[in-house]
């Protein structure tokens, strides 16, 4: 007679959001094995119906307490393009210092405070307060420092209020970028560390491989956070205008959250997929963090995020203090956001979030309001990945004891980093007038 085997873990820990992972084995045959969503859909898109543009990128950017800075980089792509309005070179220089803090809190958020508890054993971070008190440091530390790239730049830490169309309300001066400067040099260290505890560590994470195709953003002069064509290790580079074909949003029974599939049955969005097809434009310091912690492209393992994504922090540290030293020497200039429509129509944008590749696509009518509006979220466009993931996963370690079973599973959607609040966009609404 075959294994039987029954999953249920109700709300799954250390994620954002509420997830379930549900996994049957009848004698032997896997019956079910997926990551259940049962958040309540929200409608961001509904809400943005009727709002003027200069409202949207604040609006959205309440989708994500993790990612709010993402939201707003493409929120306010998507409103240029659609009105004309074009940025200044500094405005941009001033987006991807953001978008390079940004990815650092976020990525050192998940790998040391709720990724490595399962590395060392320990339930949660604070069960490792004590015999890893320098770990947890260096961790608030890390985040401190990445958020304060968010306060001097976008005003305040959570939810940035200085980026709007056409540029910021307030440029910092140049005092404050030289201070900045000195913080993230201090942290360049304590990355260091990072890098090192993460490979003593590499054994703890699970052997375990599925091909998949690889989506990110791409551009020629370097690795694409903020602006890029969509690339798929499949197709190569398609325009971002095409999207809609690289997504292909569906509904599941056992989600409140779309899935997405491109090229083959699902696809992964992140700093694994990010690594494998743009890991040539890392620093030369990050890849030779990655060469430290045996990441190599590509590489297959869906555990292996959490690795790319301390690679990512490497990368964004001296990328930021580039930014900074670029900006100070062509000197800070008073800029006033030029909030100007030239034309009204769609828009279309597209930037990397810690997650993956986000999109916003947005109508203008000529009031400048928005008719209507389509946000695709990384984590929705994991979804049918993880649930492949586990169907491979389950049969290969189905006579290890079930304890491990549910750590291995655990630990899998884990490595997604998954923010599950983002990705409920269930609903299309249709307004009657």
């Amino acid at each position: 007679m075959g294994v039987n085997l029954d999953i249920n873990v109700h709300h799954l820990t250390r994620v954002e959001g509420h997830g379930n992972i549900v996994v049957n084995v009848r004698e032997g045959r896997l019956e079910r094995a997926y990551l259940e969503i049962v958040e309540a859909p929200r409608y961001f898109e509904a809400i943005l119906k009727g709002r003027n543009y200069k409202e949207a990128a604040i609006i959205t950017s309440r989708i994500c307490g993790i990612c709010c800075l993402g939201h707003q980089m493409a929120s306010l792509k998507a409103t240029e393009e659609a009105l004309g309005i074009e940025v200044s070179e500094q405005t941009v220089l001033l987006r991807k210092l953001l978008t390079d803090g940004a990815t650092i809190q976020s990525h050192i958020l998940h790998a040391l405070f709720l990724a490595s508890p399962d590395f060392v054993g320990k339930s949660s971070v604070f069960a490792m307060i004590g015999e890893y008190k320098d770990v947890v440091a260096k961790a608030l530390k890390i985040k401190y420092v990445a958020n304060l790239v968010s306060e001097v730049v976008g005003g305040r830490a959570v939810h940035p209020i200085t980026p709007v169309p056409g540029g910021f309300t307030r440029i910092p001066e140049s005092g404050e970028l030289k201070a900045l400067r000195e913080k993230i040099q201090e942290i360049v260290p304590d990355l260091d560390f990072t890098v090192e505890l993460m490979r003593q560590l590499i054994d703890s994470i699970p052997n375990f491989e599925r091909e998949t195709e690889y989506i990110s953003l791409q551009c020629d002069d370097e690795y694409a956070l903020y602006d890029g064509d969509i690339y798929s290790s499949d197709i190569g580079r398609v325009p971002v205008e095409e999207y809609k074909r690289m997504t292909n949003e569906f509904v599941v029974p056992h989600s409140t959250s779309k899935h997405c599939r491109a090229n083959r049955e699902s696809y992964m969005v992140g700093a694994l997929a990010r690594f494998n097809n743009n890991h040539e434009k890392l620093s030369e310091k990050a890849q030779r963090a990655a060469e430290r912690m045996n990441l190599k492209a590509p590489c297959y393992n869906p555990y292996m995020n959490t690795i790319a994504q301390v690679v990512e922090c490497v990368h964004c540290a001296e990328d930021a203090i580039r930014i900074i030293d670029r900006l100070l020497n062509c000197g800070l200039k008073d800029e006033k956001p030029d909030q100007e429509p030239k034309k009204y129509g769609r828009g279309i944008g597209a930037t990397e979030v810690p997650r993956g590749i986000l999109y916003h696509d947005y109508i203008y009518d000529r009031k400048e309001q928005i008719i209507k509006a389509d946000c695709i979220i990384p984590t929705g466009q994991n979804l049918e990945n993880i649930d492949y993931d586990m169907r491979k996963l389950v049969p290969e370690i189905i006579d290890e004891p079930r304890e491990e079973i549910v750590k291995k599973l655990e630990m899998l959607v884990r490595a997604y980093d998954p923010c599950i609040s983002c990705s409920v966009h269930m609903l299309d609404v249709e307004f009657v007038e």
